[in-house]
């Protein structure tokens, strides 16, 4: 788990997509996850969220599919960051999923904040690669790999942060 300094005062999201209605993480949607995802000067990118009765399968564990959707959001938004450090750009590039696997280890607990680790494994001009780690109460409790591109004009989401 990276401790290394946030390299932003404001979530990517905040900065990037103040009016992003995205699901998980589109700071502008009253009824979305509302994830917050950090630059670390050790180059992973990290979060910290806040599970709520109504996000679990059962009483003390958080469902599945929001744990797909928690990661999937905070890895975009780390392969958009890469890429956008790595094009020498001032924004984001508008990034979608191409793909991605979770491997659930053990029950996730929602009786505090968990913490996501997104690390960018390969990189090329358009495409990212992300590992992402799930971390609650000091162990990891899923995995995940995804594969993020960046879309040009006339693709649907291209305008998506905004």
């Amino acid at each position: 788990m990276s401790e290394g300094r946030t390299t932003l005062e404001r979530s990517l999201q905040e900065t990037y997509a103040p009016n992003s209605t995205c699901f998980g993480c589109g700071p502008a949607n009253p009824k979305g996850l509302h994830i917050k995802s950090f630059p670390r000067d050790d180059g992973t990118v990290v979060t910290e969220w806040r599970p709520e009765p109504h996000h679990e399968a059962y009483p003390g564990a958080l469902n599945g599919g929001i744990i797909g959707t928690l990661f999937d959001c905070h890895s975009n938004w780390a392969a958009a960051w890469h890429l956008m450090r790595q094009q020498g750009l001032d924004r984001v590039p508008a990034t979608v999923t191409a793909d991605y696997c979770v491997r659930f280890l053990k029950p996730t607990p929602t009786d505090r904040p968990i913490r996501i680790v997104a690390r960018v494994v390969e990189l090329s001009d358009r495409k990212a690669v992300v590992e992402s780690e799930l971390i609650a109460h000091g162990e990891t409790t899923a995995t995940f790999r995804g594969t993020f591109v960046a879309v040009g004009p006339g693709h649907p989401a291209y305008h998506r942060w905004g």
